[in-house]
């Protein structure tokens, strides 16, 4: 009878080339074993190769060269059977690999962070008080794209993900309250939708991945997995619940897929199209079959309410409304008003639109280095200096003087 645990000598190989690599500091040489393993097999082994690998299972194979590895990194066994397996059971995309590009962009300016995501429009406004610090991490893959964010201030993000294409996103910390289109997201929530209309509220200290993907290809997949076409309600955007298991196991596959495909040997690689494919078939898996639409209608109520709210402060900037003003003129009660506003962006309408107001000063001063401070305060309603610099510091962390004068430092250098 054949030997259970034998394996083809040159998965052996990709075996032993990938766990070479490993040190005492494990953690970071996790995407030398993918990119070693994935890489051997895909250019030495053939399909009758790829279906012994999937039958015994990619767990076994490494039990009989490290037996400790099952126990201590589930999520990178979960992830090599699903690659292994994506080759075995599937036809690769025909995409050519020319177009993958990977960055990594840490700012202390959030503007700079927003402007720094290519193909895409977003603008982000800076909520709760303090110096900004923001880091993004980007891998480009064909019809896919990584991402990795993090920044240390409440937020909010609006913009667009590049038409056609869809996203898919999840808090790294389940535990942080985010607020997606007007929803507020339960633990391990998976934020979806089509990405022309993305409006998302984070709290400070905030992470999470996600992936922007192209709908040919969405669809493609999709209708492989299904056998029938992509589900109507990934049309809306919207959150879905994910069970703690299946995001967790998300979270540690794209994080280790994006360390991955970020190494030079992987950029170039033919494999990469089957790490691209496995890591978009767990994000798929993860979110569950029926997903409940029957609140959207009330949630898109409240944020009608809140939209227009905001249209209407953005159309007064220089003579701001009170808040019985604004009420009057979105023909809600302030009671409901502050329900809206809290239901959702997590915050009142005051407080709101003060940050708003103080954003736009900031952008003008960093715009126009011709532009004094007392006249770019003027034309966002803030006319009591003394207290409009407490404000604006209090926000940002530097007075409106040294944001001026740092963009007209810039201006001189270049």
């Amino acid at each position: 009878m054949a030997d259970p645990f034998a394996v083809d000598e040159q998965l052996d190989d990709g075996i032993r080339h990938g766990l070479s690599a490993f040190s005492a500091n494990i953690q970071s040489t996790w995407p030398t074993l993918i990119a070693g393993l994935v890489c051997q097999v895909s250019e030495n082994a053939g399909p009758s190769r790829y279906q012994k690998c999937a039958r015994l299972g990619v767990g076994l194979a490494l039990d009989r060269v490290a037996p400790n590895l099952r126990r201590c990194f589930p999520s990178l066994l979960h992830f090599l059977m699903r690659t292994l397996s994506m080759l075995a059971l599937s036809t690769p995309f025909h995409i050519a690999s020319g177009d993958a590009w990977q960055q990594r962009v840490e700012t202390d300016d959030v503007d700079v962070l927003a402007a720094s995501q290519p193909e895409w429009g977003l603008r982000y406004d800076q909520l709760s008080n303090g110096t900004f610090h923001g880091l993004v991490r980007q891998a480009q893959l064909p019809g896919l794209r990584l991402v990795l964010e993090q920044t240390n201030q409440a937020m909010r993000q609006r913009g667009y993900l590049g038409r056609g294409n869809y996203g898919f996103a999840m808090a790294l910390d389940p535990q942080q309250e985010v607020f997606f289109n007007g929803q507020r997201l339960n633990h391990h929530a998976i934020m979806l939708g089509r990405g022309e209309d993305l409006d998302l509220c984070t709290p400070a200290q905030f992470g999470m991945i996600g992936i922007v993907v192209n709908a040919d290809l969405l669809n493609t997949l999709w209708e492989r997995m299904y056998q029938k076409p992509m589900a109507a309600w990934l049309e809306q955007q919207m959150a879905a619940p994910a069970t703690p298991v299946m995001a967790q196991a998300v979270r540690g596959l794209h994080m280790a897929t994006l360390d991955a495909v970020c190494t030079p040997q992987m950029l170039g690689s033919a494999a990469l199209l089957q790490l691209r494919d496995a890591l978009l078939i767990d994000w798929i898996e993860a979110i569950p079959p029926d997903v409940g639409t029957m609140e959207l209608k009330s949630v898109a109520a409240r944020k009608r309410v809140v939209d227009r709210a905001c249209e209407i402060m953005l159309s007064h900037t220089r003579e701001p409304l009170t808040i019985l003003q604004l009420c009057s003129q979105v023909g809600a009660s302030r009671r409901k008003l502050n329900y809206c506003f809290n239901d959702v962006l997590g915050t009142n309408p005051v407080k709101y639109l003060r940050a708003v107001r103080l954003n736009g000063v900031r952008r003008d001063l960093k715009a126009d280095t011709y532009l004094n401070v007392n006249d770019a305060a003027a034309r966002w309603g803030f006319w009591h200096m003394s207290q409009f610099s407490l404000d604006y510091k209090r926000q940002f962390g530097e007075l409106p003087s040294a944001t001026l004068n740092a963009r007209r430092s810039e201006v001189q250098i270049d």
